[in-house]
């Protein structure tokens, strides 16, 4: 079981209650794709924590990359101002 903080990129509050719905959707699709179980998903407006198990061969770096970038590129898709706030 890993526990994982993500800061949204210069602490900016993103996370509104639309972008909490889709990320926790997106979430499940990573967890049909991959051998990844979200056991709890908390947003904060600047940050967001995942409690997430899986299996061994994953090791903590490469989970991390896969929740982060399909994340990051599903999110930005869907919500495009998220990117030009970040900047």
């Amino acid at each position: 079981m890993y526990h994982i903080v993500c800061p949204a990129k210069y602490r900016k509050a993103v996370f509104t209650d639309e972008v909490d719905t889709y990320l926790k959707d997106v979430c499940l699709e990573i967890s049909k794709r991959y051998e990844i179980i979200f056991i709890e998903i908390v947003t904060d407006e600047d940050h967001v924590h995942f409690l997430v198990q899986s299996v061994p061969m994953y090791s903590p770096k490469k989970l991390v990359q896969i929740i982060k970038s399909i994340t990051a590129k599903k999110i930005f898709k869907k919500f495009p101002d998220l990117k030009l706030d970040a900047n």
